[in-house]
């Protein structure tokens, strides 16, 4: 409900993730309770999700519905975390705003004469605006940090490779960077980006993309201070 609430203020979603109320009445019957169990979760439009498209905000990706989850979107399921929305970036995301043709333009939900950043923009007007509390976005030069700025927010870019980028729309048909482009959480606070992390550098990630190096969350260089 709030997620609406605030697209309809600012043009941040693109697509709600059906599925999710059988998601939950899956989790509530596991034993197992993941360490982001019942948390609902927004994710950046290019990242793959079974039934729905991945644009990257290009119409020429329209026509293609994904038969699969990405990799980080299954261990986030297998964390206990519900994906209900998926979220505007720019046209190629290559761009520090956040409109496209198929969608249009995002606002910032604290000013909206203001450009809410790119290109996880989508992530940070619905975080900002109170319509998600933890989302994954994806930063090559800037695409989880300024947004995260531009809104008032937390976001961190992992260290190249930390987290799986298999099958997302622009990992494998777009264009090659030579820097790495990497997904990470965007949220309120440092403790819930803390423990989205915790959450995805475990033994299902590591199954999944074997191309990851298998190093769990770190929880002592964290309370020491020193970057994650």
């Amino acid at each position: 409900g709030e997620a609406l609430e605030v697209t309809r203020e600012v043009n941040c979603v693109t697509d709600f993730i059906h599925g999710c109320e059988d998601q939950l009445q899956k989790l509530k019957k596991q034993k197992e309770k993941g360490l982001l169990y019942g948390i609902p979760v927004s994710i950046k439009d290019h990242i793959n999700c079974k039934g729905h498209i991945s644009s990257g905000g290009m119409v020429k990706f329209l026509g293609q519905v994904m038969e699969e989850d990405s990799v980080i979107v299954q261990v986030l399921k297998s964390q206990g975390a519900i994906p209900f929305v998926k979220t505007n970036n720019p046209q190629t995301m290559i761009n520090y705003d956040c409109s496209n043709l198929i969608f249009g333009q995002t606002l910032n939900p604290l000013n909206h004469q203001k450009s809410p950043g790119g290109s996880s923009g989508g992530e940070g007007a619905l975080i900002a605006g109170g319509g998600s509390i933890l989302g994954i976005g994806s930063d090559v030069a800037g695409s989880i940090r300024l947004p995260s700025s531009f809104c008032g927010l937390c976001g961190l870019k992992p260290t190249g490779n930390r987290i799986s980028n298999y099958e997302t729309a622009c990992s494998d048909r777009t264009f090659v960077l030579p820097v790495t482009g990497m997904l990470g959480p965007m949220a309120r606070d440092v403790d819930s980006l803390a423990l989205c992390m915790k959450a995805l550098l475990c033994e299902e990630m590591f199954r999944l993309d074997p191309t990851v190096p298998p190093i769990p969350f770190d929880e002592e260089v964290r309370l020491r201070g020193n970057p994650m």
